[in-house]
């Protein structure tokens, strides 16, 4: 089962690493990584999207727990959350291949941020179904270049993942 944990962390060289080499050294997968420092300035905030049973996610959870960096960590999927992640994908577009894709990406609620004679830079903001299902929409020959950033997550409501 896809889980996303929610990693409250130091802002401090050597912590993302180690809490990658965490996975690494147990053979855990990480799916997708995104990390970025939070309105502290002294904190950052991991979102790490990983396969497993709900026991291997408490051992994954446990582990995080110990490692002196970490200050809190999550599992979102315990209950309700939101998810987004971003997608850049660069299309042929030329001919009527032009008015396609501008359909194509209105229909996702997509919006059309560069354009050249014979491309279109299309940004595309969802959960991670969301984006492949805008991929397999298109046609695979007209998809030039795709740069995805990963899952963010935080729970609904008032739940926070704070100090």
């Amino acid at each position: 089962m896809k889980h996303i944990v929610s990693i409250l962390m130091e802002n401090e060289p050597g912590a993302l690493s180690r809490v990658v080499g965490l996975f690494s050294a147990r053979g855990y997968n990480i799916e997708t990584l995104t990390v970025a420092p939070t309105e502290d300035r002294s904190l950052s905030r991991m979102t790490v999207v990983t396969s497993g049973s709900d026991e291997v996610i408490e051992q994954i959870t446990k582990q995080l727990n110990r490692l002196i960096d970490v200050v809190k960590v999550v599992d979102l999927t315990e209950s309700p959350f939101i998810e987004r992640e971003l997608m850049l994908i660069k299309v042929r577009a030329t001919g009527k291949e032009r008015e396609e894709m501008k359909r194509m990406a209105d229909i996702f609620r997509g919006r059309i941020i560069d354009v050249t004679d014979r491309t279109y830079t299309i940004e595309l903001t969802g959960d991670g179904q969301k984006l492949d299902a805008f991929i397999d929409a298109l046609d695979r020959a007209s998809i030039l270049e795709t740069v995805r950033t990963g899952s963010s997550g935080i729970a609904r409501g008032e739940r926070v993942l704070k100090i």
